[in-house]
This record gives C-alpha cells, sequence and structure tokens, in this order.
C-alpha cells in the first residue's frame, strides 16, 4: 500500500514539472510588486565595479551570491538528471539549494537516490530537505524526520505551506489543524534550522510572527507573482475531470490569483522585525516571481537576507543556459550595487529605495 502512494506521488510530482514548463500557470494580473520600487540613484558610487563582493551568509553558511535554486522536484525517474544539475549548478556557484517535497521519499524506498543525488553534485554548499505543512499537522516521527535529513545530508529543513494549492490539488490534504503546534515540536527537537515557506501565495507579518514564535529561523515569503499552484492544480483537476464544478465561476478566477505580493510580504515582514526587536534574527527570502538579479536587489534592500527562484532557473535548466542565466542574473545584480554605490551585499541592504509615483 505504501509504495503503491508512492507511485501515485511521483507521477504527480512528473506532471507538476511538465505543466509548470508546458503550460500557462503564473499569475494573471497580479505582479511581485517589485517593479512599483526604485532605487535611488548614486551619480558618484565610490565603488569599484570590478570589485563588487557578492558574497552573502545565509544561516550560518557563506555563500557565493544571495541567491537560492528554489525547492523544485525529487521523488519520480526524471528528477534524477533534475536534481543533479541542479546541485552541480548550485556548487559551481556557491549557492543554497532545495529540493521538492520528499513525501515520497517517505512513502517508499523508489527514486530516492533522485533526491540524494543534490548531495553528491553539490558536497559544499547548503542544501536543505523539504516537507508538506499537511504531514507536519498529521504528525512526523523522529524517524521519519531523521529520513528527510540523513538521505540528502541536509542543512536543514523546509517546511511549506501550501493551502491554497492543497484546496485545488485533486487528491489535496487540507487538515492543517494543529500544525504550528507540531511545527514546534520540530524545531525544538530537529537539531537543523527550519524555514517555513509558502508556494507562491505570500506570508504575512501577521503569520511570520506566529511561524518566528514556533521556532522557525527563516521565513521564504514566495509572494504571489509567479507560478500560481491553484492553477497548476487545477490544469491537472481538468486534465482528470474535463471541467469545474467546485468553485463559482465568479469567485474562481480571483481564487485562482489568490494571493499577497512578494514586494508586500517582505515590506510587512522588514516593519515586523523593526518594530520587534525580539524577531530581529530572523532571516527572509524573497521568492515568488524573482526573474533577474534587479528583483534579487530590489529584494535585498526591502528586507531580504537573499533570494530564491524556481520556474526561470528550472526553464533554463531545460533550455541548457541555466549557467548563463544565473551568471546574467549575478551581473545584474553587480550593476544595481554599483549604481546605488553599495560595494558588499550588506551595504545594499541600506541602499536607499522608494516607492514610484
Amino acid at each position: 500500500m505504501q509504495e503503491a502512494s508512492a507511485a501515485i506521488t511521483a507521477e504527480r510530482k512528473h506532471s507538476h514539472v511538465d505543466i509548470c514548463l508546458n503550460r500557462p500557470v503564473c499569475f494573471d494580473g497580479q505582479d511581485t510588486g517589485l517593479d512599483s520600487w526604485r532605487f535611488e540613484h548614486n551619480a558618484t558610487p565610490e565603488v569599484d565595479f570590478a570589485q563588487i563582493d557578492l558574497s552573502a551568509e545565509f544561516l550560518g553558511h557563506a555563500i557565493g551570491l544571495p541567491l537560492m535554486i528554489s525547492s523544485m522536484t525529487g521523488g519520480y525517474g526524471n528528477a534524477l538528471a533534475l536534481n543533479r544539475a541542479l546541485g552541480e549548478a548550485a556548487e559551481r556557484f556557491r549557492i543554497p539549494l532545495g529540493v521538492g517535497s520528499m513525501r515520497q521519499a517517505l512513502e517508499g524506498s523508489s527514486h530516492r537516490e533522485s533526491f540524494s543525488v543534490v548531495r553528491s553534485s553539490a558536497p559544499s554548499v547548503p542544501i536543505f530537505a523539504n516537507i508538506g505543512a499537511p504531514e507536519v499537522a498529521a504528525g512526523l516521527s523522529r524517524d521519519q524526520l531523521s529520513t528527510l535529513i540523513d538521505l540528502i545530508e541536509a542543512d536543514g529543513l523546509i517546511v511549506h505551506l501550501n493551502p491554497a494549492q492543497e484546496l485545488f490539488q485533486p487528491e489535496g490534504g487540507t487538515d492543517f489543524s494543529g500544525f504550528l503546534d507540531r511545527l514546534h515540536d520540530i524545531t525544538a527537537t530537529i537539531g537543523v534550522p527550519v524555514i517555513a515557506k509558502e508556494v507562491g501565495c505570500g506570508i504575512s507579518a501577521t503569520v511570520a510572527r506566529k511561524l518566528a514564535d514556533a521556532g522557525v529561523r527563516a521565513i521564504d515569503v514566495a509572494g504571489a507573482g509567479g507560478i500560481s499552484w491553484q492553477k497548476v492544480e487545477e490544469c491537472r483537476y481538468l486534465d482528470r475531470f474535463g471541467h469545474e464544478e467546485r468553485f463559482s465561476p465568479s469567485a474562481l478566477d480571483e481564487f485562482l490569483n489568490w494571493g499577497i505580493p512578494t514586494a508586500e510580504c517582505l515590506t510587512s515582514i522588514q516593519t515586523l522585525k523593526r518594530q520587534n526587536p525580539e524577531y530581529g534574527a530572523l532571516s527572509v527570502i524573497s521568492s515568488g516571481g524573482i526573474r533577474n538579479g534587479l528583483d534579487i536587489a530590489k529584494s535585498i534592500a526591502l528586507g531580504a537576507d537573499i533570494a530564491a527562484s524556481a520556474q526561470h532557473l528550472l526553464k533554463a535548466l531545460h533550455s541548457v543556459t541555466l549557467e548563463k542565466t544565473i551568471r546574467t542574473w549575478a551581473n545584474d545584480l553587480r550593476a544595481a550595487m554599483f549604481l546605488t554605490g553599495s560595494a558588499t551585499i550588506e551595504q545594499l541592504k541600506h541602499a536607499r529605495i522608494y516607492r514610484k509615483p
């Protein structure tokens, strides 16, 4: 029974990648909000462009630039090659990497190498395991938690929060009751940092406070503006049943585009941290529609420690331009730092940025 469940999960994960690559599943009329912000130009930067330092620190790890390859995949046959390539890129650029949901690895032993390959491909950079909020709410044993961490020699655990996705998923798990209490139990015992990550609907300051109080060390806002996982699951639902009968037509469009824009998440959490010193050490990841290095720079100026991307890097991987894309984004970031007079990422955090009139 458990292996049968693992096979179903594997099929679902394969379809997720295919849909993200080939179907129109981004938000409609809802962008990240980052385009509404502009840096103040510094005409006397007093910086040597060639000497700008892109290195950063994240959860105690030195990294090459403030970019994370966000959680994408694992748990089915073709994911082995994808995760190997992503791991190799992470190692080459010295940037963190998160694997996709590891639920399949808990359900069965098949395809576990599709997860473990990231550590063999990226032996020296931070790697993060991943499990969903429904699994946390249902309860995870110490053995299961150990499997998640040990399988990839993880430096931390991502817990992804996806109520809207689960609501639309044909076989979704929508019982989130008791989640925060069980999350607190995990953060108190697991021995590695826990990152709470949305999957595209964003994390508000109110929720960030609750997560931090539960012991989470970092928040990945994963705001609206990139992939709508409601749309991904709607594609799967329509492929299976041929028609939508769960929601009113007049409400469906808003549900499919439900979420808080990425920039709004960042500014609200930054305000929370400034006004409440006890949350000052909370690390923040900006993701949800990150398209280039200028988005990374704006994210950092708005309060993020690093940015993360999944869809754009996944598409770059499939078009054999992943390394070129990361290099280009790094150059975008370096250009924004030069034009704001920021020689380091720490200085970029204090660059003047304002909302466009």
